[in-house]
């Protein structure tokens, strides 16, 4: 990322339900686009962008320990010099299916790992996949980043741990429904705010089974103003983030400092 300002592009995806030759040559295609046109510093993709979400059929979808999606990643990383972040795959291990982010750095090296940790229960995703056990945060260029998917965003206490550990930027890439669009938008921006951090979120769009995606996607500084926001159709977004305005507002509203954890910690 160069210096200050850090150019992020937020590629909201139109995948196809189990077609996973598809949407890799999909993503490829958007990537490279992106690249060219935008000359981006980090590129965000959706959740399970490789197979959808979810089909029934895992097992056959699945991507094996994530070879294929880091072998992709850590290519076209490596090619066109530039982060990418890979939104999340389903991915599938000896014990079971997980809903797996892989972030890629400029090197092509893998820079993070993340395993969602909050199954969305209500559409029985917890039936599929296994929990993640553990939160995730890395370094882009120097930058303090950290990295959620979907469903997390509704339990604040994760992000806070994450903030309070020191965080700049939050990604989070989301297969979120059309018809909660309100709350997608609500959350991303109060996560922004609270925490005094850039976040930049990558929904999908298209339908899933019965389920549309509502798109949406944005990027948001720690005022909670959007510097690029896209609508609920497949587009690339682009938005700059200047990291010292976080110095800023930290040292006029001080949340962390003023905080009284012993008032309300959580066991």
């Amino acid at each position: 990322m160069r210096g200050e300002a850090v150019k992020i592009s937020c590629i909201q995806m139109d995948m196809r339900l189990g077609e996973t030759d598809y949407n890799f040559s999909h993503a490829e295609k958007l990537i490279r686009q992106t690249a060219g046109r935008e000359d981006p510093d980090v590129i965000l993709l959706p959740e399970t962008w490789n197979t959808g979400y979810f089909p029934e059929d895992l097992a056959s979808t699945a991507d094996r320990d994530g070879e294929r999606t880091k072998e992709f990643l850590s290519a076209l990383a490596k090619e066109l010099r530039l982060n990418l972040v890979g939104g999340s795959v389903a991915n599938r291990r000896v014990e079971g299916f997980y809903n797996t982010a892989y972030v890629v750095n400029r090197a092509g090296e893998v820079a993070a790992e993340y395993d969602k940790t909050h199954l969305f229960t209500y559409a029985k995703e917890h039936e599929h996949f296994c929990p993640g056990h553990h939160v995730c945060r890395f370094e882009l260029d120097g930058r303090k980043c950290g990295i959620i998917i979907c469903y997390d965003l509704r339990f604040p206490e994760l992000m806070r741990k994450m903030a309070l550990e020191g965080l700049d930027l939050l990604f989070v890439p989301a297969q979120w429904p059309e018809k909660r669009t309100m709350h997608l938008e609500t959350l991303a921006r109060a996560r922004a705010i609270e925490n005094q951090m850039f976040l930049a979120l990558c929904n999908s769009v298209g339908t899933a089974g019965d389920v549309r995606c509502g798109g949406h996607s944005a990027v948001i500084d720690p005022w909670g103003e959007y510097l690029a926001r896209a609508g609920d159709q497949e587009e690339i977004i682009s938005g700059t983030a200047d990291f010292s305005v976080i110095d800023g507002i930290r040292g006029s509203i001080n949340v962390f400092r003023d905080r009284r954890p012993e008032l309300y910690t959580i066991s």
